[in-house]
């Protein structure tokens, strides 16, 4: 029986590990020759893709306590049994600890999110993710990077996460996007009081608050980080969400409007989400990024 208080993630395997070779196979000559493809190197090791650090340091979490399991990572993919032979002996050669998976034959494999409680989907197919995002879950497409952080650069997972459209609803990014920056401010400023309604990450963010509650701040595994383009007084409802919400954040950069690749690069993150497409290919050179296609600014 699945533990439904840990912390669970579901990965694609395009995802997890380079499969970019193959999928060009895939995309060029088509679905039978791609198949050959995998089975004749089912036996050669794949190489870590995107947010394989992420996993393994996902995974790492449970070795901080010999209770009961704290995270779970699951594979769902668009691969079939046969194909996913190689993916699976993959991971076994870097002794991830994943044991569940679902290959669906070409199928989108969002709608195995539920099932196996998942509270974040990983892809490399941006229509899974949108999929999944309609059907209410946090979802983002891992873009490709150059920049993924070895897992033994550092110990600590960091996680870090855009405000609007994100953590939080789209709510004040509409007021942004239809009357400028002055009539964002202006209603922020009157509604500072007010929370704002949660963004398809908010859920997520509370699974990894109930993980951090477990240790001092101080000794926390996990390190979590707020990157937005507000700035004062903007900040102050975001501030109050988060404390409406009895969540904690590590830290919280407010940008007003800087470039945040840098600012990620310092953190150390691990992963960051971003609603807008703009900032996410920015991003992507200094820290992975996955791409949250919600909200005004994906209409």
């Amino acid at each position: 029986m699945m533990n439904t208080h840990k912390l669970t993630v579901a990965i694609s395997s395009r995802a997890l590990f380079d499969l970019e070779e193959s999928h060009h196979v895939f995309e060029t000559e088509g679905v039978d020759a791609y198949c050959r493809y995998q089975i004749q190197r089912e036996t050669e090791h794949l190489a870590p893709g995107v947010a394989f650090s992420l996993v393994q340091k996902l995974l790492r979490l449970n070795e901080y306590t010999d209770v009961e399991e704290q995270v779970e990572v699951v594979l769902i993919s668009r691969n079939n049994a046969d194909t996913g032979l190689r993916v699976f002996n993959s991971i076994q050669h870097y002794k991830l600890s994943i044991s569940r998976a679902a290959f669906t034959g070409g199928q989108s494999p969002y709608r195995y999110v539920k099932p196996f409680n998942a509270h974040l989907f990983l892809s490399a197919d941006p229509q899974d993710v949108a999929n999944a995002l309609s059907a209410g879950f946090a979802a983002a497409t891992i873009l490709p990077s150059k920049s993924a952080r070895s897992a033994d650069t550092a110990q600590q997972l960091r996680i870090a996460f855009d405000g609007d459209a994100v953590l939080f609803s789209d709510e004040a990014e509409r007021v942004f996007q239809a009357k400028g920056l002055d009539a964002f401010t202006a209603a922020e400023v009157a509604a500072a009081n007010d929370p704002l309604p949660g963004g398809p990450f908010k859920d997520f963010l509370a699974a990894l608050h109930r993980l951090q509650a477990k240790y001092s701040q101080n000794d926390s595994p996990i390190r979590t980080a707020l990157f937005t383009a507000r700035s004062a007084p903007a900040h102050e409802r975001v501030v109050r969400t988060l404390r409406a919400w009895n969540i904690r954040i590590d830290e919280a950069v407010f940008l007003g409007g800087l470039d945040k690749g840098e600012f990620l690069r310092t953190f150390g993150a691990d992963i960051f989400f971003d609603d807008q497409r703009g900032h996410c290919d920015s991003t992507r050179e200094h820290v992975p990024t996955g791409h949250v296609p919600h909200g005004i600014a994906n209409d």
